[in-house]
Parts: C-alpha cells; structure tokens; sequence
C-alpha cells in the first residue's frame, strides 16, 4: 500500500497541475488505484479546466475532488501545509492492493425516501453491503439533503465509515466545483467507497470543551429543550428514566446558574461561543470529552426557560453546555489524536483532513496549526484535504454534518 501527497503553490493553471503530477507520479512506486484532487478558490474560473488537464497526465482511476477556499497538502519535505485565499491544488495518489473502489455522483432527487428500505441505498450506491464499504463524500453547498443521505447510509451501511465536507470555493455563478471521474458537476455529491483490504478510521474534532455537568433531558419538542434534570451518582436509565428523583427545572434556570459559577474570561466567552453538545452514548456512564455531538444554540426564551439548538432533541437524552475558542478547539484535537494513538495501530499510510474554514489562520492566528499537530503524531503520514463549508464524520455510532470542526479520515492496512 501507498499514498502520497503533492501540493502545488504555483499561479498558473497548467504548471500546478504539471507539478503536482510530476510530484505524485515521482513517488509512486506502483500505478495508482484512486486519487483525489483539491483546488483552491482562486482557481474558481478555470474548475472547467482541471479535469481535462489531469486526465491528459493521469491513468483512467476513480478520483473525486472538490474546490475550497483553502488547501491542505504535504509538501517535498513531508510536513503538511495550510493554504489559505492563494492558488494551490493538492494531489492525492494511492496505490491499494486488494481494494475496490467505486466512484459516483448523486443529486437530491436520486436519493430514496427515508421510509424506504436499505436494498434502495445498496442499489443507489451500487456497492453490496456484505462488501462494508468506507465512504469519502464531498457534496456541493446547494445540496439540501446531505442530512438525509447520511442517515439513510448509515441506515444501509451501519458499519461502514462516512467522512467527507462540502464544498467551499463558489464561482461566479454561486456554485461550486465538484470533480468526479474527470467531469465537472455543478451541484449533488461525489464520493467513493473503499472496500477489502482497508480501515478507514476518523477523528472528528468539535472544538469545544464542556463545563458545568451532564443534564437529563426531561422535556423537549422538536429542538427545544423545556426541561431538565440533574443527574449525580447515579446510573443513567434512558427515554427519560433515572435511578432517583432529583429536582426538574428549565434549560434557562441551569444556564444561568452555570454562568454564575465561570470565571471571568469563560463568561465573556460564553457570550457569544456557548453551544450544546447532546451526548450520543445513552447507556455510557461516565460521559468524556467526544461522546457529545456539539449543536449550535439558537436562542431562550425567558418566558418559559426554554432553550432552542440547532438539533432535534427528545426526553431520556443527556446534554452537557460547551464552550469553543482557539484553546479548547487545539485542546480537543490533541486530546482526540492521543486516543487514537494510544488504542489504535499506528501503520496508517495516509489521511485526509476535512477543516471549517472558520479554523485555519481565521481562529488561531498562525498558519498550518491543525495539520501540524496531526503531523506531530503521524510524522509519516501524507495529508490532504480543504477547508469546508461543513464536515462529515461520525459521532457514536451515527454520522453528521458539522460545522467549526476538522475531521480526518485515516488510512491504514487491515
């Protein structure tokens, strides 16, 4: 196996795609079986151009790809690099033995109803089950029905890994570049599975770190929280159940009791950076940092203490308020990465990173901080990517959508 990463910081069209080629290519030991490609806003104009250029210089293989307003790429010295609001392409080139790869391209109105059965997703994806495929998705911004598309491949591929972004480099015409197969589209999704000899394992960093305690939810509608119930010392019983009775009160009167027990510095932060991460373990006790999906909180209502997040909610689910900034977003990354080290092999070959594009250099004023610190514990490993306008990745046992996250999904021999 082997994946190689070739970045390209060169202006012109032709002589990016000429060297990250030349660099690929160069280091490939054996023919390539699939490939992706990334390419920097600034080349928004010429996306009708990319293909036609590489398929002159590549082998017919599945390759998918998309636009963004950055880059992420390893350079000739193995350290990976950001690139943000400058021309930049990154290549990607991997030889797997024993893999099938599938390629395709979806728009909103291919996919099946939610109520229908997984035989309608295996027959879209035209990948058997038993072949428990791992997917690469890139979807296009105008894509209403990501959220749709990922719970019905979760509900047909249950075990299968989903990682991927949007799209975030716009044209002119206020759609966005998406490469599959060596064709353009304008809108939909493009993405691949990988199926025999290969994991794919993901890191999916939220950003946030979480204050106060965990909460029972002990009323909700749709995405409103009306109540809740603290829960201490005792063994969580789910849909709405708990070990003692312990006093219900609303989302708001837990908030502003929280707010009171903040330092300084956390208050100010919680004025505009406070979320909601719902956790997605029923049955775990001990909650830790990654088991919560973090939603966006929408608003209060003083009138009732109600509190709306971006996410449907429902009793027996458990809550936890979070908070994000630049040291809690590299605190939850290395925390994530030395899981990963510590109970995972460490014969990954390559990964790919899939980054909001408000980190980067926007959140926290350094250049390449996300990348680096992966680099830090996978010296070895090539990566590429691009700065979304949302990620895919999974959280528990089911994938999602997020939003001032980086997800990586990482490679590696069974």
């Amino acid at each position: 196996m082997q994946w190689v990463s070739a970045l390209s910081t060169r202006p012109s069209l032709e002589a990016a795609v000429d060297d990250v080629v030349q660099k690929a290519q160069a280091a490939m030991r054996e023919p390539p079986n699939v490939g992706f490609v990334f390419i920097a806003a600034a080349f928004a104009s010429e996306y009708s151009r990319l293909m036609p250029l590489l398929q002159e210089r590549l082998p017919a293989i599945p390759i998918i790809g998309c636009g963004g307003t950055g880059v992420v790429g390893t350079k000739g010295n193995g350290q990976p690099q950001e690139v943000e609001g400058e021309p930049a392409i990154v290549l990607t080139l991997a030889t797997l033995p024993g893999v099938t790869v599938r390629s395709f391209h979806l728009t909103a109105e291919q996919l099946p109803d939610l109520d229908s059965a997984p035989d309608a997703w295996v027959e879209l994806i035209d990948v058997p089950i038993d072949d428990q495929p791992q997917f690469v998705l890139l979807a296009d911004q105008s894509f209403s029905k990501i959220n749709d598309l990922l719970q019905g491949l979760d509900f047909a591929y249950p075990g299968s890994v989903k990682v991927g972004g949007v799209a975030s480099a716009a044209a002119n015409d206020g759609s966005s570049g998406l490469f599959c197969d060596y064709r353009l589209y304008r809108e939909g999704l493009v993405g691949l599975t990988l199926s025999g000899n290969v994991v794919l394992e993901t890191i999916v960093a939220q950003g946030c770190r979480p204050i106060g305690q965990p909460y029972w939810v002990t009323e909700g509608e749709r995405n409103i929280l009306l109540g809740l119930e603290e829960q201490e010392d005792s063994n969580p019983v789910p849909h709405g159940g708990s070990s003692r009775v312990s006093q219900k009160r609303t989302p708001l009167e837990v908030l502003q009791d929280l707010i009171q027990t903040l330092d300084e510095e956390d208050r100010m932060l919680a004025q505009n950076a406070l979320f909601v991460g719902v956790a997605q373990n029923e049955f775990k006790q001990d909650l830790e940092q990654g088991d919560f999906l973090i939603r966006y909180l929408l608003g209060v209502d003083p009138r009732v203490g109600a509190i709306a997040i971006g996410d449907r909610i429902r009793p027996g689910q458990r809550i936890q308020f979070h908070l994000r900034d630049a040291e809690a977003s590299a605190e939850d990354l290395e925390m994530l990465l030395e899981r990963y080290q510590q109970t995972k092999p460490t014969d990954a070959i390559g990964a790919l990173m899939f980054a909001c594009v408000g980190r980067g250099e926007r959140l926290y004023d350094e250049p390449n901080f996300d990348s680096h610190l992966f680099s830090r514990y996978f010296p070895d490993v090539p990566l590429s990517g691009f700065f979304c306008s949302g990620e895919i990745g999974p959280v528990g046992n089911s994938t999602f959508l997020h939003g001032f996250t980086s997800a990586f999904g990482i490679v590696r021999q069974p």
